[in-house]
């Protein structure tokens, strides 16, 4: 990412979410000693806060990076590393422009919430359906199995993997709420 010309409020940003991601991606699903794999929050809210190209492409290599030292140092298992691997890069975008596009609209308030929610809601779904479409087709795991068949068996990981990602992103909009009021009332008081 270009730093010069990235506002310190940005970089901020940035680093934060490039920890979140570092921090959660280890364990996709969490458990009671890890918190679930905010990857896809972090793309959106990236999209969101920073919008550039350069940190979508800084945030895909970091997700390559965490998932490389996991699985070579770490212990985890490359079970999921198949040539549908490569299709993580329009998953993520999914999510990237559909932060981009909430950026361009007003988000506060009870409307701009709900374009927020459902863009995301929206955007997770077609996610996941790329993913696991993506897996089905290319693993080579499943040639047994019909989409339909492997349809049913996946659903059931779509409530989780839409509410850690919802979870995320209504934390990080509550942090901005706060921040925002706190800035209004530190304003006010002077």
């Amino acid at each position: 990412m270009d730093t010069k010309r990235m506002p310190l409020a940005e970089l901020a940003i940035a680093c934060a979410l490039a920890a979140l991601m570092a921090a959660t991606r280890f364990h996709h699903f969490g458990s009671a000693l890890h918190l679930p794999d905010a990857s896809l929050a972090v793309f959106f809210l990236g999209g969101l806060y920073l919008r550039r190209t350069a940190a979508f492409g800084a945030y895909i290599g970091l997700a390559a990076l965490v998932d490389y030292v996991a699985i070579a140092h770490a212990g985890v298992s490359d079970w999921c590393v198949t040539p549908a691997y490569a299709f993580l890069l329009p998953t993520y975008a999914c999510l990237w422009w559909a932060g981009v596009w909430c950026s361009r609209h007003e988000r506060h308030g009870w409307r701009g919430y709900a374009r927020l929610a459902g863009a995301l809601l929206v955007a997770t779904a077609f996610a996941f359906l790329i993913s696991n479409a993506s897996f089905y087709g290319l693993s080579g795991y499943f040639g047994e199995l019909s989409l339909a068949e492997y349809a049913a068996r996946v659903s059931r990981y779509f409530p989780p993997y839409l509410a850690s990602t919802v979870a995320y992103v209504a934390a990080a909009m509550a942090l901005e709420a706060g921040m925002a009021l706190a800035a209004r009332t530190r304003w006010a008081s002077r």
